[in-house]
């Protein structure tokens, strides 16, 4: 893996100010990833153990996995909202933001005082941008909501698993997908009012439902039109078929797929040997096969169990059918795609420097700045100094538990 990289030349978001009242990893995924892009992110953390996200484990030298996957790059503030004196430094914050991201309980920014119709008059330049469970204005708008919980709200786990075993897809996709959903709106607007098409204050709200509803997209198209509930396949796709995993003879699995007509015909006759399945009335169309999956998955599972891996892989690259190789975890992070690419870096942490994936979008001569991962309060001293706050200042507020005791 790649020792740390020099510093390149300033990303697109150079300049902009992002601050943000974040928890667990919807807003954090969207902070990150505007950090990614050369953002200076201030996380705003309760003086009282911070994001509850740091003490969801310990294994990365005693800092949480998930706390490290969304938080590099940022700079970590203790204010304690409840205390006027640190709710008076965020607004000195803002005052020097162009966006504030939030994801706090259902009304927490209302109750504060920094709700996006507050910012409007308070701060009118600045991007707010509200992440919650359900949307305002329905009868689940004062719940509060988790990735799973969303999940399920939407009918996405009743997609995963098995007919009577669901389960929830292993990523947070609720989470993740709102979160670049809410960092897609912020590049909007910038770039709307880079261009004189957006002027004041703006305010967005993404909540996790509609995300998930959105990603259910063709499911509930499917059954609107239908009025079926398609059910889960496992590894495969009820729209589909041949689509799914299979046994090889090396004791591997192998993953294969066909999305349409043509390529059933190539994966038949050319990767299977079996002109008499790609002409057969009964798996002539998709509608066809997915009727007959049962069958087509038992002569693919034959064919797999009489080959090994590398030759199942080589001989479907050559009929041009798609596939993949099932990895586990522990062999992705020794991957030779990403080892090939040069997509690990090294960031600093409290405890030395971890490993960390560089972020998906690859720009020409621009590198991401990987940046460490911050202490609970790391930054607070330096950034109440920037404001302006003299140090007695800062030890009273201290003092009077406005920031934390000691930056740790």
């Amino acid at each position: 893996m790649s020792e740390a990289r020099e510093a390149k030349p300033a990303g697109p978001l150079a300049g902009i100010t992002v601050v943000s009242l974040e928890q667990a990893v919807a807003a954090p995924i969207c902070t990150r990833t505007l950090g990614d892009f050369g953002a200076r992110v201030i996380k705003v953390e309760n003086p009282e153990g911070g994001d509850f996200a740091r003490h969801y484990d310990d294994v990365v030298g005693g800092m949480a996995a998930h706390f490290v996957w969304v938080n590099r790059g940022k700079e970590s503030v203790t204010l304690n909202l409840k205390d006027p004196a640190g709710m008076a430094v965020l607004r000195r914050l803002l005052d020097r933001a162009d966006v504030m991201v939030s994801n706090l309980a259902p009304g927490a920014t209302a109750r504060l005082g920094i709700a996006p119709a507050d910012l409007a008059v308070s701060h009118p330049e600045l991007i707010a941008v509200e992440i919650d469970g359900y949307g305002p204005g329905g009868p689940l708008s004062h719940k509060r909501a988790y990735d799973l919980l969303a999940q399920a709200e939407s009918g996405a786990c009743a997609m995963t698993g098995f007919p009577g075993a669901p389960a929830k897809p292993g990523p947070p996709m609720a989470d993740v997908c709102t979160g670049l959903y809410a960092a897609l709106s912020v590049l909007a607007l910038l770039c709307g009012k880079e261009r004189g098409h957006g002027r004041g204050a703006a305010a967005v709200a993404v909540s996790l439902f509609d995300t998930m509803t959105e990603l259910m997209g063709y499911q509930l198209t499917y059954t609107l039109h239908t009025g079926v509930d398609q059910q889960p396949v496992g590894m495969g796709s009820p729209a589909v078929a041949p689509y799914g995993a299979y046994r090889t003879a090396d004791g591997q699995t192998v993953v294969l797929g066909t999305t349409n007509d043509r390529e059933w015909r190539r994966f038949a006759r050319d990767l299977l040997g079996r002109p008499d399945l790609a002409d057969d009335e009964r798996f002539r169309t998709t509608s066809g096969r997915v009727a007959h999956r049962e069958l087509l998955d038992a002569e693919i599972a034959d064919w797999c169990a009489r080959h090994d891996l590398t030759q199942v892989q080589s001989d479907a690259d050559a009929a041009g059918i798609g596939n993949a190789r099932f990895n586990t975890p522990s062999e992705v992070i020794s991957h030779p795609h990403l080892t090939a690419r040069d997509r690990w870096r090294r960031i600093d942490t409290p405890h030395g420097q971890v490993p960390a994936l560089l972020p998906p979008p690859v720009i020409a001569g621009y590198e991401p700045p990987m940046g460490g991962i911050p202490a609970l309060g790391q930054h607070t001293d330096a950034l109440l100094t920037e404001l302006g706050v003299t140090e007695d200042d800062i030890a009273a507020l201290r003092a009077q538990g406005a920031v934390a005791p000691t930056p740790r």
